[in-house]
């Protein structure tokens, strides 16, 4: 039963990981495609690259973060 629970825990490390790789690379693109373009009405396109990468900077630490803790502990 623990070895559910801690693949479960490995899988979600991993998709926070993912979903921050992506938002770093979609932060990227939005910085280097849309200046001065307005975004769906959020504002810039450069601002919200920004956004997306810093945002996906802080995903993809914290992703990493939890699998290490989760492997060292025993949980996954």
């Amino acid at each position: 039963m623990g070895s559910i629970h801690g693949m479960k825990l490995g899988i979600a490390a991993l998709g926070i990981y993912l979903l921050g790789g992506l938002g770093i690379f979609g932060g990227i693109g939005l910085i280097v495609f849309t200046k001065g373009v307005n975004l769906w009405g959020w504002g810039d396109g450069r601002t919200i690259g920004y956004l997306f990468l810093c945002v996906g900077a802080g995903f993809s630490i914290l992703g990493v973060l939890l699998m290490r803790i989760f492997r060292n502990r025993g949980l996954a």
